[in-house]
């Protein structure tokens, strides 16, 4: 009667777009996903570390970074100082070693509170799908394509969805949580 196909996939999407700017908040463990997002002027264009260098996570607060072309390794230094995420770099004979200080509780109450920023926009976009899979389902029964009860239906389908949908990033949130409170 109704393809709940695209909001599924928008559902899937916005899970994986919350997973990933989950993975670039830092934790007090190092993790090379926070560099994700770090861009580093070289050979006349903005590229990741992951396109210039190695990327190994030494112990539980280094992250060491080996570039391919010792060329670029202040450049990388100085785009890691500048991204302002609260890491402290010292370079060595292969490369930079990155270090993560050990986080206030200032500095993480700050981190949760993106948390939260995130957590709110990954609910806009789903009720923001909701929304358009409501219209739909309500023009398809102006149209004569199914009858009122129908429509109320799908309309506690798509709820289920979505509510499913809030608790995985709920979840998804409270273990980042808890992980930069640890």
């Amino acid at each position: 009667m109704f393809n709940f196909g695209d909001l599924k996939e928008k559902i899937k999407n916005v899970d994986d777009w919350f997973a990933k700017e989950l993975s670039s908040i830092r934790t007090g463990r190092a993790t090379p996903a926070v560099l994700d997002f770090v861009e580093v002027l070289a050979y006349g264009q903005k590229m990741s570390i992951k396109e210039l260098a190695n990327i190994l996570t030494e112990d539980a607060k280094t992250i060491r970074i080996e570039p391919w072309d010792q060329s670029v390794a202040k450049e990388i230094e100085k785009a890691i100082v500048s991204s302002n995420l609260g890491l402290s770099v010292a370079p060595f004979e292969k490369g930079l070693r990155v270090i993560f200080p050990e986080l206030t509780s200032e500095r993480r109450e700050q981190f949760v509170k993106i948390v939260k920023g995130k957590l709110e926009e990954a609910r806009a976009s789903l009720r923001s799908a909701r929304d358009k899979t409501w219209k739909e389902i309500e023009e398809k029964e102006k149209l004569g394509g199914m009858g009122e009860d129908d429509k109320f239906r799908l309309k506690t389908d798509m709820q289920k969805l979505i509510d499913d949908g809030n608790k995985k990033l709920d979840e998804m949130a409270a273990k980042k949580e808890a992980d930069i409170r640890m």
